[in-house]
């Protein structure tokens, strides 16, 4: 039976021997209420067959803009590896204990910087983050810092993948794996 999850695996131990930064760096597009794209970098901290992880402020604006339309795109780019691979689906929020699981396993200054960031929203002075940084420091001064209630995690359930790999003269190949009924239908396309 295909499986697009062991394909993307291959792909992605690939690319972390051989990328020389964030081989797990990923586009993530989403939209707003009324249809304006909207895409970023974020990190990939969780890829099985549930899904794909990624965490954020979720008051921040992918985060508002999931709420309101819980469906994204992830790309994953290779260059060194002339590769990259498209994923769709709809979007979910992790279950809390994954959330604090994988907060409390960031760096304290991460950790205090979830706290401290109103994120995607204006700042008017760096001074008054790094302000609150001093405060929050104050507020926790050992490694005991809670995951604030803002800051969480989502996972995109792929429906669709689209595996690109470069070939010469642009005739590159593309293979998509399309959920229908429970099983992956694999095609072709033009490149």
């Amino acid at each position: 039976m295909p499986d697009p999850f062991g394909v993307f695996d291959a792909w992605l131990a690939d690319a972390r021997r051989l990328e020389l930064n964030d081989p797990n760096a990923m586009a993530l597009a989403t939209s707003t209420p009324d249809g304006r794209p909207s895409v970023r970098i974020v990190l990939l901290k969780g890829a099985d067959r549930d899904g794909f992880v990624f965490y954020t402020n979720t008051q921040s604006r992918k985060g508002c803009e999931l709420a309101a339309n819980p469906r994204a795109m992830l790309l994953f780019h290779w260059k060194t590896l002339g590769r990259q691979v498209r994923v769709e689906g709809p979007v979910e929020p992790v279950r809390p204990e994954e959330a604090d699981a994988y907060f409390q396993s960031r760096p304290r200054e991460s950790r205090l910087g979830a706290w401290a960031s109103d994120q995607s929203r204006p700042l008017p002075d760096r001074q008054e983050l790094m302000a609150r940084l001093t405060s929050l420091d104050e507020t926790y001064p050992g490694d005991d810092v809670p995951r604030p209630p803002h800051w969480s995690g989502y996972r995109l359930r792929p429906e669709r993948f689209e595996f690109w790999r470069d070939m010469p003269f642009r005739l590159h190949d593309r293979t998509v794996y399309a959920a229908h009924e429970g099983r992956w239908r694999v095609s072709k396309l033009y490149p």
